[in-house]
C-alpha cells in the first residue's frame, strides 16, 4: 500500500491510494453535449472544467491524471466524477425518454452546477429594504427615539417594532444603507436623509 498526501486537509491518509476511482460511460449524445460546454465560448469556465473532468474520466483517464492536467485538487476530481456516477440513472432515463439535445444540455448543467451552500438564504423582500431605508430618512423624534441620529442599531431596533421584519442585525441594516448611495457611506446617508 502507498502512501500518499492529501492535499486538502493536510494529513498523510493511506485511504487515497486505496480508493478505486468509480467508472464513468458516456452515451453518445452525453459525449456530444459535453463537448458542445467544453467548446462554448460563454459558458463558465468552473462549468467547462467540469465537463472537460467527465470527458477525460469517462476515456479511463486516472483521479490523478485528472487533477494534474486540470489543476484541481484530488478530493473534487473525485467529488465531481462521483456526483456524475450518482446521476447516471436520471441521465439514462431522459435519453430513454427521448428528450431534446437542449433539455439534456440543461440537465447536464444542473449536475455540473454547485449545489446550493449551507447558511442562511436571503431574508429580506426589496419592499422591506425600501422600508428600512425610509425609517432612515425619517426624523428620529417621529419614533420616539431618545437619539438625535439613526444608527445602523436604532434603526434595526425601529424596523422590528414597526413590524417590517422579525429579526435583522445592524450589519444587515448598514449593509442596506450602504448598498441603497453606493457614493456614500452608511453613516453618511443618515446625516444626508436628517437634513
Amino acid at each position: 500500500m502507498t502512501m500518499c498526501f492529501n492535499e486538502t486537509n493536510g494529513r498523510i491518509s493511506k485511504l487515497m491510494s486505496m480508493i478505486k476511482a468509480l467508472p464513468i460511460n458516456l452515451s453518445n449524445l452525453q459525449k456530444t453535449v459535453l463537448q458542445q460546454i467544453v467548446r462554448g465560448t460563454t459558458n463558465p469556465y468552473r462549468l467547462v472544467r467540469r465537463a472537460k473532468l467527465i470527458l477525460a474520466a469517462a476515456s479511463g483517464e486516472s483521479n490523478s491524471s485528472i487533477s494534474r492536467r486540470l489543476e484541481l485538487d484530488r478530493v473534487q476530481v473525485r467529488q465531481w466524477r462521483s456526483r456524475w456516477f450518482e446521476e447516471r440513472e436520471k441521465l439514462s432515463a431522459a435519453e430513454e425518454q427521448q428528450v431534446t439535445e437542449k433539455a439534456l444540455m440543461v440537465l447536464i448543467k444542473g449536475i455540473l452546477s454547485d449545489r446550493p451552500r449551507p447558511g442562511t438564504t436571503k431574508s429580506f423582500t426589496v419592499e422591506q429594504v425600501v422600508q428600512i431605508v425610509a425609517i432612515a430618512c425619517e426624523e428620529c423624534e417621529k419614533s420616539d427615539r431618545p437619539v438625535s441620529h439613526w444608527t445602523p442599531s436604532e434603526l434595526a431596533d425601529e424596523a422590528i417594532k414597526r413590524g417590517i421584519v422579525e429579526k435583522i442585525s445592524p450589519r444587515s441594516v448598514g449593509r442596506f444603507l450602504k448598498r441603497s448611495d453606493i457614493t456614500t457611506t452608511s453613516r453618511s446617508l443618515l446625516v444626508k436623509c436628517q437634513n
